[in-house]
């Protein structure tokens, strides 16, 4: 494979990778607000369904990718953009695990409540706070990393 195409295929799948947990994360916030069960219900099932065929291929493509092309350029990965963007990949991967069993979770308690008739349990708003703030520096760490992609040799990095 040439340098070129790993580059458009890493770019690709940082899109999906990223675009795949914005539009989740605003379409699942937004069902949770509306407080209708079956919509909740619905958007978590399809979240879920999203993480398993888009967002966990690229976060495994992501690393292999991009070690990939930096092998082929023969870079250290102490280059301090390819460091930081390790690091922060890791941070963002340590909040993700989590937020997918919270997500599992969640699809099967929104499940249940729409089945019985009964409202959402305290335990799934406990989950939802807990999805929203790890969330938080996964999506930043995530912004930094392209940036540190698309910026990497400003400033001799």
């Amino acid at each position: 494979m040439t340098y070129l195409t790993l580059k458009y295929l890493h770019i690709l799948s940082m899109v999906l990778l990223f675009g795949t947990g914005l539009g989740s994360a605003f379409y699942k916030w937004m069902a949770d607000r509306s407080g209708n069960i079956e919509h909740i219900a619905v958007t978590n099932r399809h979240v879920v369904l999203a993480d398993w065929l888009f967002t966990t291929p690229t976060v495994i493509f992501q690393p292999i990718s991009g070690l990939w092309m930096v092998y082929l350029l023969q870079l250290p990965l102490s280059t301090p953009w390819i460091a930081w963007s390790l690091g922060l990949y890791v941070l963002a991967g340590l909040c993700w695990l989590p937020v997918v069993w919270l997500q599992i979770r969640m699809r099967d308690l929104s499940n249940q409540a729409l089945l019985t008739h009964t409202p959402l349990p305290k335990q799934y708003w406990r989950y939802a706070r807990l999805w929203f703030w790890l969330g938080v520096p996964a999506f930043i760490a995530m912004v930094i990393i392209v940036l540190l992609m698309v910026f990497k040799s400003v400033g001799g990095w």
